[in-house]
């Protein structure tokens, strides 16, 4: 691709890698990209939040393509992770420690499955207090990490398929597509109420928003080369 093309617009499919926010692989494409046609300036921009500690599928827009981004964030997204059943984290996640634990010992197959159909449809989920949402100008996560609690409304998503896909207690593996706006470590918070135990998300990987396809995604690092060779 040559630099007018960058500036023109694409949809780049990148990969994000593990502990890498979005933010930084907008950054490392944006510094690549102007390093490798030495030009002061250009747009780059990715279309919805991936966390840290989420891997997969991020769109990411350059140049004039970037007036798309909102089209893109609106779009159906899908999920494959890891819930971790019988305690739970104060972000949802791994990125805090073990708060409360709980008993699994009532968890069957059939109560997973059934448990699921809850959260098919529109539901309402309260984001976690370690998001990115903003609150009187402040990301609810920096709130969170000094340690201040925050009121959180809860919205509606739409989740159309929570399908597990392989059960090995205490870990239990999920598919979910559901709408923009969704957390998923909301959903594993919620499901570990439902199920009378406690949960947190353990992983997290997007791999489809609307018709793009992780499978179609680059790493960082082969885009680079890309962009070396072009």
């Amino acid at each position: 691709m040559t630099e007018d093309d960058f500036k023109n617009g694409q949809v780049l499919l990148i990969d994000k890698p593990l502990n890498w926010t979005s933010f930084q692989v907008v950054n490392k494409l944006r510094w690549e990209i102007r390093q490798r046609f030495n030009i002061k300036k250009i747009k780059v921009g990715h279309a919805g939040t991936l966390d840290p500690l989420a891997t997969g599928l991020l769109i990411i827009c350059t140049g004039k393509q970037t007036k798309e981004i909102d089209i893109y964030q609106g779009q159906i997204k899908e999920y494959t992770g890891t819930i971790t059943l019988g305690a739970t984290t104060p972000s949802y996640d791994l990125e805090t420690e073990i708060d409360k634990t709980f008993s699994i010992e009532h968890i069957s197959e059939e109560l997973l499955k059934e448990t699921t159909k809850q959260f098919i449809g529109e539901i309402q989920q309260k984001p976690p207090i370690f998001s990115a949402i903003k609150k009187d100008g402040k990301r609810l996560y920096e709130l969170a990490r000094k340690g201040e609690t925050t009121e959180i409304k809860a919205r509606t998503v739409t989740v159309s398929e929570f399908e597990i896909t392989n059960i090995n207690l205490p870990k239990v593996d999920f598919k979910v597509i559901c709408s923009k706006g969704t957390y998923i470590r909301s959903l594993a918070f919620d499901f570990g109420i439902a199920l009378n135990s406690g949960a947190h998300l353990s992983a997290l990987r997007r791999t489809k928003i609307g018709e793009f396809s992780v499978d179609k995604g680059l790493s960082v690092d082969e885009f680079i080369e890309n962009l070396k060779v072009d």
